[in-house]
């Protein structure tokens, strides 16, 4: 089966100054991990311009199983790692099955030349073989993650988490978690305007922290009116009033406690850090698409003054409004 585009238009790749992902491969191939990189980063979004190119590669170019029967045409070898900006490596079967010296040595080159080096899911176990994990904090899916631990004691792993971001090197946990760090990093690349426009095409939120629970560690009973999207509707339309626990909890019709109990069970994070979040993402577009100052873009969002902005940024974001809105203003 050949996965890449034929019947749309190609990019002039010479004019189009276009990010390079590769993914890496290896039989058995999970089609569904290949799938969440591929539906970011190669997917033409109509009257969006494109900024990535996308190829599949393998140690060895040829036909390639996939976990569900069907085989993968992959037509490059570990050469196309070379020109890489990015290098995906979109789960790994058996998890912890040794990588062969070719394709550790592919990765590790790929990274001394200047690549970012993503794991999705059990790719984590292939990053670490590679060294490139050493004295950091990785994930990967919950199931796998003690033995990540035991296999490679001096990586961190942080099994709680939905993706782990250092810039050159960034790991997921279970498959799904595999579209929420590929749209984190087209939005460290490209800004949260653009992000968003790529998650609008999916049906999938822009955004969800890192930080936030793989899953919940105590389900609340399934109940027609347990959601919280109209709460959360209501409250994103509002980011610039006050909104305290109590005021959320009223218009829940919940206890404070109840309320912050059911963040945490259906988000995984606090109702201040979620508000924080939609708070800075409203000021990370209003710096993308207008040209408001930053105390106003702080009052609109609901941070009350441009030092609290600019600490909260730092603090989040690790830069400024002004170097932000420098680097991805549409205006």
């Amino acid at each position: 089966m050949e996965l890449r585009r034929t019947n749309l238009p190609q990019p002039d790749l010479h004019r189009v100054n276009l990010h390079r992902v590769v993914a890496l491969l290896n039989e058995p191939q999970s089609p569904f991990e290949l799938s969440c990189a591929a539906e970011v980063f190669d997917t033409a979004l109509p009257g969006v311009p494109g900024r990535y190119s996308f190829r599949i590669c393998a140690e060895r170019p040829g036909a390639l199983r996939t976990t569900i029967g069907y085989s993968v045409l992959v037509d490059a070898g570990l050469e196309a790692l070379q020109e890489a900006d990015t290098v995906v490596v979109p789960g790994w079967q058996p998890p912890g099955d040794p990588a062969a010296p070719a394709v550790i040595e592919a990765l590790q080159a790929a990274h001394r030349h200047g690549a970012r080096i993503v794991a999705i899911c059990t790719g984590a176990f292939v990053l670490a073989q590679a060294g490139l994990l050493d004295g950091r904090r990785a994930t990967t899916h919950w199931r796998n993650a003690a033995r990540l631990a035991a296999s490679f004691p001096e990586v961190q792993v942080d099994e709680d988490v939905l993706y782990v971001d250092h810039g050159d090197v960034a790991t997921s946990a279970g498959s799904g978690a595999g579209i929420d760090l590929c749209l984190h990093l087209v939005r460290s690349d490209h800004g949260a305007a653009y992000a968003a426009q790529v998650a609008r095409n999916m049906v999938l939120p822009p955004h969800r922290e890192g930080s936030q629970l793989q899953y919940a560690t105590q389900p609340a009973p399934a109940r027609a009116d347990g959601s919280l999207a109209p709460l959360l509707e209501w409250a994103a339309s509002r980011l610039d009033t006050p909104l305290t626990l109590d005021r959320l909890a009223e218009r829940a019709g919940l206890s404070s406690r109840t309320l912050a109990r059911r963040f945490t069970e259906q988000l995984g994070t606090s109702p201040g850090h979620w508000l924080l979040g939609q708070r800075l993402d409203a000021a990370r577009a209003l710096l993308e698409q207008t040209d408001l100052p930053v105390e106003a873009i702080a009052t609109r969002v609901g941070l009350t003054s441009a030092v609290n902005l600019r600490r909260r940024f730092r603090a989040y974001l690790g830069t400024t409004p002004g170097a932000y809105r420098r680097t991805f203003s549409e205006v």
